[in-house]
């Protein structure tokens, strides 16, 4: 993808996302079930539009419920003194397995909806059909330490530490794998502070 695009389209189009996903909990915080016209009305898009991120309002509401229950950069890392990007990213990849442990099904679900959204060619370079959730924190981890990294290495890592944390890391060491949770923690770990050397010792 273009730079450009990431800068333009492609970040306008990722706030439209998120747009739709806050004002489907605003208004399941009022205690209603809302349909995809409200959301849509609430978020200020037209219906088409939603359906361009969104199957169903089903899957809306879905990952509307998990995009609250991911943690935030400054609760991850408070109390976290050292500019160690591996200590930092343990703790960050400590929070996200707590957050996947116990939203396992729902996360699937979400995962069968985007897949269901790039069957259907909603999903384009131009139109995601995933929420960046990781990066955030990923880039909070390692922010104290970016003068350690040439710039080109800092992206390479932090695209590369994205896919050892998450659901779908998750999924490879439970269904492919067949490890359980403390040992694809210890080969998490292992990869986090293999990747982090590796940026390290290029820098």
């Amino acid at each position: 993808m273009a730079k450009a695009e990431k800068t333009g389209r492609w970040q306008q189009r990722r706030r439209t996302r998120k747009d739709l996903l806050q004002a489907a909990d605003r208004l399941m915080k009022q205690g209603k079930k809302p349909t995809f016209e409200e959301i849509a009305d609430q978020a200020e898009v037209s219906r088409a539009t939603a359906y361009r991120y969104f199957p169903n309002v089903e899957a809306l509401l879905l990952e509307a419920g998990l995009d609250v229950a991911v943690p935030l950069a400054q609760d991850v890392l408070a109390g976290v003194a050292t500019d160690d990007p591996v200590v930092r990213m343990e703790r960050v990849d400590a929070a996200l397995h707590q957050m996947i442990a116990d939203n396992e099904l729902q996360l699937r679900l979400m995962l069968a909806n985007a897949l269901q959204q790039r069957a259907m060619g909603n999903g384009t370079a131009e139109t995601p059909v995933r929420q960046d959730r990781r990066t955030p924190l990923i880039e909070a981890a390692l922010a104290p330490a970016r003068a350690r990294f040439k710039a080109a290495d800092l992206e390479k890592l932090t695209a590369a530490l994205a896919l050892i944390v998450g659901t779908e890391a998750m999924i490879v060491f439970r269904d492919v794998l067949r490890l359980d949770d403390a040992k694809a923690q210890k080969i998490r770990r292992w990869a986090i502070r293999a990747l982090v050397d590796a940026a390290t010792k290029r820098a």
